[in-house]
């Protein structure tokens, strides 16, 4: 193990970790929503937001995939270290973690099943950048609408009509996270 792996985490872990997690439980909640969270210093190329994310959701119970270039001994090793995740495959992942082109396709992913839509996965989306603009979100959470830029529609709209099954998902860039669970409709503008 690399002694960088050894640092990145949170220095003031009550309030950090509290804080984080607080702002993953608004963004599912406020679909849309974009929060900013801080804390995680991850190795490059992972964000600090999905980084951040990752310290608050992964435990040793939660494996986690690392998809195209975020699967790299450096990051592998610091997740490891710092939350006791295992390393998955798509099939098995609990999150999953990556550019949306690397996340490809989403049907490899768990879906949940009837009697435990709860067991799906959670895809954490690396973007370059996150705004309030673009796809038109509504649904709980929503009091009318909300606009976040999104990789592309038809995927969501296809995950949305799966529901109660489906895949929940965090948008991160840089410091800021936003969240997509899969009870929400996403159209076009």
């Amino acid at each position: 193990m690399d002694v960088q792996a050894l640092s990145g985490g949170f220095a003031d872990t009550p309030r950090e970790a509290a804080q984080a997690f607080r702002a993953a439980l608004t963004a599912m909640a406020r679909p849309g929503r974009i929060e900013d969270v801080a804390g995680a210093r991850p190795p490059a190329p992972l964000s600090v937001a999905a980084g951040t994310l990752l310290l608050v959701l992964a435990d040793p119970a939660t494996p986690v995939h690392l998809a195209g270039p975020l699967d790299r001994p450096e990051i592998r090793d610091w997740l490891r270290f710092h939350t006791g995740a295992p390393l998955s495959d798509r099939a098995g992942a609990v999150f999953a973690v990556g550019r949306w082109a690397d996340l490809l396709p989403l049907d490899a992913y768990s879906l949940g099943t009837p009697d435990y839509p709860d067991r799906s996965a959670t895809l954490i989306v690396e973007m370059d950048a996150l705004d309030a603009t673009g796809a038109r979100l509504t649904g709980p959470g929503i009091e009318t609408s909300h606009g976040l830029s999104l990789p592309e529609i038809s995927a969501f709209r296809a995950n949305r009509a799966r529901f109660p099954l489906g895949l929940d998902f965090f948008f991160t860039a840089g410091v800021r996270l936003a969240a997509l669970p899969r009870s929400t409709h996403v159209e076009a503008v």
